[in-house]
C-alpha cells in the first residue's frame, strides 16, 4: 500500500516498551532506517548490546505493532546493536569493561568471570577476557588455553581465543607454578600494558577477572581506563558477606555502578528435590541489599561446574543444560540487561 507513511509507522513503534526500561522505543532512539516500499515496512531496532536478553520480544512487539497498521502486508526487522564512540578510549575500542571481584579468594569469581564471558559470546557480543588475578591466574586453565599466538614483529600482542571469546593473562607468560612477587609500580604496568599494547579489536564487553580483595590491581585497572560496571561474587556465609562488602565499598568509592551480586555455592540440589544449604542462607541477599543492587544468581553448588573448569570447557559449553549453566547463562543475560539500563540512563 503507498499510503503508508513514516509517521504511521513511527507511531506504532511508539507504543512498543523496552521492558527492562518502561520505555518506549521510539523515544529511546532505538528505531533507525525505516523505510517503505509500498505494502512493505522495514527498520531498524537499535539495541544497545547484541546480547541483550529480551532481543526476541522487542522484535516480536515490533513486528505486530507495525504489522497492524492499516494496509501493511509484511514487515522486515532488523535487530542491530549501536556503536558508542563516546565509550572508547585511546588506544582501546571497547564498549563496556565490566570487572568481577570479591573480597576474598575461593568463592568462584574466575569460575563466574570466564562463564559470564562464554555466555555473552554465545548470545552474539564481541567479549573480551582480562585475567588481572596476577598472582592466581585460573583463566587459561578454565578455558583450555596454554600459550599466545605469534606476535608479528611491529604489532601488538596477539590474544588467545576460546570459545568466541579473546584471551589475556600473566599465565601465559610465567612457567606454570613460579610465584610473581610483585610491587605496585610492576603490577601498573603490567595491567597498563594489557589494556593498550595488546590487539583487543572491537568489542562489546570486555570482562576483567579481578584478584581477590581492594588492592593495587583494582586501583591501577581504575586508573588507566573508566569501568562501566562491576559485578560482586559472594558465597551465604557471613564471612564471605564481610569480605564481599570491602568490594562493594571499593567500586563504590571508584565510582563504579555495581550491576549486581553472585552468590556461588548457594545451595546442593539433592535427589528428592530438596536443597541443602551447605554453607548457610542469605548472604548473598543481604550483600544486594546492602549494595543497593540486585542480586543476579544464586549458582548451586554442581560438579558440573567444576568440571567444566578443570577440563577447560566452561561448563555453558560442556553441558548448558545443567543446573549450574543454566543459572550462568541467565546471570550473563541479566548483566547484559543491567549494562543497558546503565548506559541508557
Amino acid at each position: 500500500m503507498s499510503g503508508v507513511t513514516k509517521s504511521q509507522v513511527m507511531e506504532a513503534l511508539s507504543q512498543v516498551m523496552d521492558p527492562e526500561l518502561g520505555k518506549d522505543l521510539v523515544s529511546l532512539g532505538m528505531i533507525k532506517d525505516v523505510k517503505m516500499d509500498g505494502a512493505n515496512v522495514s527498520f531498524t531496532v537499535e539495541l544497545t548490546t547484541p546480547a541483550c536478553p529480551l532481543r526476541t520480544q522487542i522484535q516480536h512487539d515490533a513486528e505486530n505493532a507495525v504489522k497492524a497498521i492499516p494496509g501493511v502486508e509484511s514487515v522486515d526487522v532488523t535487530m542491530g546493536a549501536r556503536v558508542q564512540a563516546d565509550k572508547k578510549i585511546e588506544n582501546l575500542s571497547v564498549k563496556n569493561i565490566i570487572a568481577v571481584g570479591s573480597g576474598k579468594g575461593g568463592v568462584g569469581k574466575s569460575t563466574v568471570a570466564v562463564n559470564l564471558a562464554v555466555a555473552l559470546a554465545q548470545c552474539g557480543a564481541k567479549v573480551g577476557l582480562m585475567d588481572a588475578d596476577i598472582y592466581g591466574p585460573n583463566v587459561p586453565t578454565m578455558l583450555g588455553v596454554e600459550v599466545l599466538p605469534p606476535t608479528p614483529q611491529g604489532k601488538k600482542i596477539q590474544l588467545a581465543e576460546a570459545f568466541g571469546v579473546k584471551v589475556m593473562s600473566i599465565g601465559f607468560m610465567v612457567a606454570p607454578g613460579q610465584p610473581l612477587i610483585w610491587r605496585g609500580p610492576m603490577l601498573h604496568s603490567a595491567i597498563k600494558q594489557f589494556l593498550m599494547d595488546v590487539d583487543w579489536g572491537d568489542l562489546d564487553y570486555l570482562i576483567v577477572d579481578l584478584p581477590p580483595g581492594t588492592g593495587d590491581v583494582q586501583l591501577s585497572l581504575a586508573q588507566t581506563v573508566p569501568l562501566s560496571g562491576g559485578v560482586i561474587v559472594t558465597m551465604p556465609q557471613k564471612v564471605s558477606f564481610d569480605d564481599a562488602y570491602r568490594a562493594v565499598s571499593m567500586f563504590k568509592k571508584m565510582d563504579v555502578p555495581i550491576l549486581g551480586i553472585v552468590e556461588n555455592m548457594s545451595y546442593l540440589e539433592m535427589e528428592d528435590g530438596s536443597r541443602r544449604r551447605i554453607f548457610g542462607e542469605g548472604g548473598g541477599e543481604d550483600l544486594a541489599r546492602a549494595a543497593g543492587a540486585p542480586l543476579l544468581a544464586n549458582i548451586p553448588i554442581d560438579e558440573k561446574v567444576r568440571e567444566g573448569g578443570d577440563m577447560g570447557q566452561p561448563v555453558v559449553v560442556s553441558d548448558p543444560e545443567s543446573a549450574g549453566a543454566k543459572v550462568m547463562i541467565a546471570m550473563a543475560q541479566s548483566v547484559a540487561a543491567r549494562m543497558s539500563m546503565e548506559i541508557r540512563g
